[in-house]
């Protein structure tokens, strides 16, 4: 049997001496905090990630970057890499076969496609960026791949490119939308009732450029089949979206792919699209005609992977005598290419968190010859409430009001920009909540009053915002005679605790033990899940795999109905329940029978259904979001500017948490990320060049774990009756606010206002 035929859908299922009881908990399965069901693999080395599959005569792939941004090679010498040792080809535009230009990523439906740019791959001399692929090398060994690429000599012919963003701001325009949504709103006369007021502050924020780190890097198995079909092994957040994009790429019918994505070491928006390497990687497995490695280094993530825009962000908030908002004005602009559609939505925080008399709210954006930027954990929402949740801290300061009672005071009763009923918000709750374990009440206001030596000693708050959204997703849910049950779906797992939630909800559902209950997902071959983003992959799943056991409950009564030996054959559908393992009378608990009694007696091994969600109409209907209130504790050390965050409560709202344990992780690994934003990462371009200066974890530098002090996580745990399960997604939340919160925090221990990230040692001595 071949190592193909062997590959399945990863499966993953809780053990049998798991100590979950759904009679001791109020919900049943789904609240509990239980261990994730993948940890054990990933704790012993079990689990198998893309580049972990062995095949024979598997060929590795090394690539060559582009070191100018704008241009045309005009020489191009890969000789020397052809004849080095172990070398089976050298690809570039010279001798690239016909592909198709990549669909790219755009919301609104416009686009199937999950491309991060749309420029054609390696199909001409052109030059877009500086990092752009310009050859691939492919040999028997990683070493002599990576050898023969440092021998490919290249000329270019170079253009003026377009790389400086303060050159570049002033002939911003105006994008078409922001993710379906409206790039300027305009509601009274914010301006002029700013002009008027005495009481206003109006400030400017930048945050830099951002790249992805995630402990996996990007990396592609290629394995073409003798009918033309292709399997890839691809670290995706969508294998549905790198299902169809190679299949546009490569003009095939999209049933000729199959994508596999089991485990995903860490994505963070930046494995959401599709970049040039997995292409390149089945293009030189098609070449070839053998399956194909490609492990992109991390300086070549770097180069070929976007992240997050820069910005330059205007706030300006006004008040009357009662300190309410007169005007709330949030205007900016970031940078995306001519080849990408993604003008971050820094602006959507402002239009939903404080009810304001008058509000202009504008998003611009300029072109730059850079790699495309993408998803980068709630994209817009962190930089947004970096500079939306600092004005409001500084307007605070200003009024000399304690800052959550500002807050308070502005709290709107429908949704600011909409006019929509608000779903399910109890911020003001968060922020009691979280003010009370964290001793706010002890917080002084005044700058520089509090010391310990030579450090000085501040707190700081900021609203944590993200909005709720939900896609339509598929789900086939499988009956057993031997009395267990298969979930599918082409979900992906990064960490997040997707599979042990899902398998929490059919276990609760199917009236079932957690153990009799597994779940199969990464895999395009099963029922199509929509991108893992936008914190909506849990929520959307919940409800296609709703829809699939109300199926198969129906299948399964509609069996035993037809025979009088059933005990359920004298009851009507609306009157059973699942529950000990089979379907039984609302009403009656000893009338029914299991699952195994209902497929044994018409001799069937298992009886399934496949359902699509309903459209998320909810979401149309009321304005649905997650909130939270991130505090936060500094100490700065005045001779040197060192900062250390000494401590964190993150107190969110967030609807139902349906596994505490996987959701605190969640919380926690978004204000970890929101540390380093603040503190420490940033991306240092060339405007020279165009090139990004600090490509490693050397140079580019992210919290380790003397930087994270015991983060404490508390949550409402309110349920949302207009969502599944009363849930909101949680993965992207995390990071909001929590930039603001350390620079509050650094401002009450320091005096100094850092408007600019990230707040490195020079800009506090």
């Amino acid at each position: 049997m071949s190592i193909m035929q062997k590959i399945m859908a990863t499966v993953v299922q809780f053990m049998p001496d798991k100590d979950a009881d759904p009679l001791t908990h109020k919900e049943g399965y789904v609240g509990q905090a239980l261990n994730r069901v993948d940890g054990e693999l990933k704790v012993k080395g079990e689990a198998r990630f893309s580049a972990e599959y062995p095949f024979e005569n598997m060929a590795q792939a090394a690539l060559v970057y582009s070191t100018i941004a704008k241009g045309k090679i005009t020489f191009l010498d890969t000789r020397q890499a052809e004849q080095s040792n172990g070398v089976i080809a050298v690809i570039s535009y010279k001798n690239a076969p016909k592909m198709q230009d990549p669909p790219v990523f755009k919301a609104g439906g416009e686009s199937t496609g999950s491309a991060g740019s749309s420029l054609p791959i390696m199909q001409n001399e052109n030059i877009y960026w500086n990092g752009q692929p310009i050859a691939i090398v492919v040999a028997e060994t990683v070493e002599q791949a990576e050898h023969a690429a440092s021998l490919i000599t290249v000329d270019y012919k170079i253009e003026t490119p377009s790389v400086s963003f303060d050159a570049l701001k002033a002939d911003a325009k105006t994008p078409d939308d922001i993710l379906g949504e409206p790039p300027k709103i305009e509601i009274g006369t914010a301006e002029k009732t700013l002009a008027q007021s005495v009481l206003h502050i109006d400030q400017v924020y930048h945050t830099p450029r951002y790249n992805h780190n995630a402990i996996e890097p990007h990396a592609t198995i290629a394995v073409w089949h003798d009918d033309d079909s292709l399997t890839v092994f691809d670290p995706s957040q969508n294998v549905y979206g790198v299902k169809r994009t190679l299949a546009e790429i490569f003009s095939l019918k999209p049933d000729k792919v199959r994508a596999i994505a089991p485990f995903v070491g860490g994505g963070f928006g930046g494995k959401g699209s599709l970049w040039a390497n997995t292409a390149l990687c089945v293009m030189a497995a098609k070449i070839i005609k053998r399956p194909v490695k490609l492990v992109v280094s991390r300086e070549g993530v770097f180069r070929i992977v976007g992240g997050r825009t820069l910005s330059e962000q205007r706030v300006a908030l006004s008040v009357n005598k009662a300190n309410k908002l007169t005007a709330l004005i949030h205007t900016g602009t970031t940078a995306m290419t001519a080849h990408n559609y993604f003008p971050e939505q820094f602006s959507f925080p402002a239009r939903n968190l404080y009810a304001a008399e008058n509000i202009y709210l504008h998003q611009k954006f300029v072109r730059m010859d850079t790699v495309a930027n993408s998803f980068m954990r709630a994209p817009g929402e962190s930089i947004g409430t970096f500079a939306l949740e600092s004005a409001i801290d500084e307007l605070a300061h200003a009024l000399q009001i304690d800052p959550i009672e500002l807050r308070r005071l502005n709290e709107p009763e429908k949704d600011p920009t909409k006019g929509t009923e608000f779903s399910n918000r109890h911020l003001l709750e968060a922020y009691r909540r979280g003010a009370e374990k964290f001793s706010w009440q002890n917080h002084n206001p005044q700058p520089r009053s509090q010391r310990d030596g030579k450090w000085l000693i501040g707190q700081g708050v900021a609203s944590a915002y993200y909005p709720t959204y939900r896609f339509p997703a598929s789900a086939r849910v499988r009956i057993c005679a031997d009395g267990t049950a298969v979930v599918s779906a082409s979900a992906h797992e990064m960490g997040m605790g997707t599979a042990t939630v899902q398998i929490q909800h059919a276990a609760q559902r199917l009236g079932l033990p957690l153990d009799k209950v597994s779940f199969q997902y990464g895999d395009s071959d099963l029922p199509e899940s929509p991108v893992a983003g936008g914190s909506n992959q849990t929520v959307s799943i919940i409800a296609s795999v709703t829809a699939a056991a109300e199926k198969v409950h129906k299948k399964l009564f509609a069996l035993a109905g037809h025979h009088a030996d059933s005990p359920l054959s004298s009851l009507k559908y609306e009157q059973i329940e699942a529950r000990a393992n089979g379907l039984y009378s609302k009403d009656d608990s000893s009338q029914g029978e299991t699952y195994t009694s209902i497929l044994n007696r018409f001799a069937l091994d298992y009886v399934e259904a496949e359902a699509a969600s309903d459209m998320p109409v909810e979401i149309q209907k009321y304005s649905i979001h997650s909130y939270g209130a991130q505090f936060c504790e500094v100490r700065v050390n005045e001779e040197t500017g060192e900062t250390q965050v000494s401590r964190w409560l993150g107190s969110f709202d967030c609807g139902r948490i349906l596994n505490p344990k996987t959701a605190i992780s969640q919380f926690r690994g978004g204000i970890v990320m929101g540390i380093g934003m603040a503190l420490m990462e940033e991306t240092l371009f060339d405007e020279r060049k165009g090139r990004i200066m600090n490509p490693s974890l050397a140079e580019y530098h992210v919290p380790v774990n003397l930087d994270v002090p015991h983060i404490d996580i508390i949550y409402n745990d309110i349920a949302d009756e207009h969502t599944p399960l009363g849930a909101h997604g949680i993965g992207e939340i995390g990071i909001t606010g929590a930039a603001a919160a350390i620079a509050n925090a650094v401002f009450n221990a320091t005096g100094k206002r850092v408007r600019d990230l990230p707040i490195t040692l020079d800009r506090l001595l």
